[in-house]
């Protein structure tokens, strides 16, 4: 069950559904994003994962197979008010220990009766959770979840999937009937200190600017807004048409590295909405239009995220319409 929620991770919905063709099932946050799934074409098993909210929306589910997990009693009693539609398949979402969406374990197995009995709802009942700190590999925390998601999954005759990308990659017991891979399939790593690269993996995604003005500024010129840095010696001063306006996170600090010509050069001063200061100091041979990689191909976003101390999902998610997208 590929996960393509907030637009594929910044990659696209539909791009990354087209790319992910052979998944069994996409999974998605919200109905609207469902939607336009259908819209597009795609018949695989959508599972929408904070569900439905009220009779209007679960009328869409019926008319577009769409699969809800229901997280809450609150949704059953709206799901026991339906009286026609197709039946839907549905996931029950279990909190083994995440404390977020998800009904007590205590109320599986009466939850679990109700939803058979429902006329409208599709038997068996599956059943997914969500693992809270699975990228720590060395935390008693997850095979205890592991654990009671298991023991609650032996009352069931349904299917049952509870392996985030960490899960996968980390824990063999997390694996069931379904995996729900996210990050990973972006070429991602979801475990800290480590790349993408390192797992195996190939990123997708590649952020590039351009040179757009080059400088030479003198030993104690102050660089950008705040004037917070300060030019140590004779510095050759790039500007590359990229800031938080496009993505760029904004907290990214002085020395954090870009790639001019396949040579790293680190930031000078802060980021601005439209642009970045590069100190090409130790790059001479960088010219007006070379490219500028942000993150990507030779420099993982991974490295980024530490130097604006963020994780590498908040950046990739946070490129904006601004942006130009060309698929390689």
């Amino acid at each position: 069950m590929s996960v393509i929620k907030a637009n594929a991770y910044g990659h696209g919905l539909i791009r990354a559904a087209g790319g992910l063709i052979e998944s069994d099932a996409f999974a998605v946050a919200r109905t609207q994003e469902a939607i336009e799934l259908r819209k597009a074409g795609f018949t695989q098993s959508i599972a929408v994962l904070q569900g439905f909210f009220d009779q209007d929306e679960l009328s869409i589910y019926g008319k577009l197979s769409l699969e809800p997990v229901v997280h809450s009693a609150w949704q059953v009693d709206l799901l026991e008010r339906r009286t026609r539609g197709y039946p839907l398949r549905v996931w029950l979402k279990v909190d083994t220990g995440m404390s977020r969406l998800g009904v007590h374990p205590d109320e599986v197995e009466s939850l679990v009766k109700r939803l058979r009995n429902c006329k409208t709802v599709k038997g068996p009942i599956s059943m997914m959770s969500h693992l809270a700190n699975a990228d720590a590999l060395d935390d008693p925390f997850t095979p205890r979840q592991i654990g009671l998601f298991r023991e609650l999954g032996e009352s069931l005759d349904g299917e049952t999937g509870i392996a985030n990308s960490a899960g996968v990659l980390g824990w063999k017991e997390a694996q069931a009937e379904w995996v729900r891979p996210g990050i990973i399939l972006y070429g991602i790593s979801p475990f800290a200190g480590k790349t993408g690269q390192q797992e195996g993996l190939q990123p997708v995604m590649t952020l590039r600017s351009r040179i757009i003005s080059i400088k030479d500024v003198e030993p104690g010129t102050r660089v950008g807004y705040g004037g917070d840095w300060v030019a140590g010696r004779k510095t050759r001063l790039g500007v590359a048409a990229i800031g938080y306006g496009d993505g760029y996170p904004r907290q990214a600090r002085s020395g954090t590295p870009v790639l001019v010509r396949g040579q790293r050069a680190p930031l000078a001063g802060r980021v601005s909405m439209d642009m970045i200061t590069i100190d090409l100091t130790d790059c001479p041979e960088a010219e007006i239009g070379d490219l500028v990689t942000l993150w990507g191909e030779g420099l993982p976003v991974e490295l980024i995220a530490e130097y604006a101390n963020t994780i590498p999902y908040d950046l990739v998610c946070g490129i904006t319409r601004r942006v130009q997208v060309i698929e390689t």
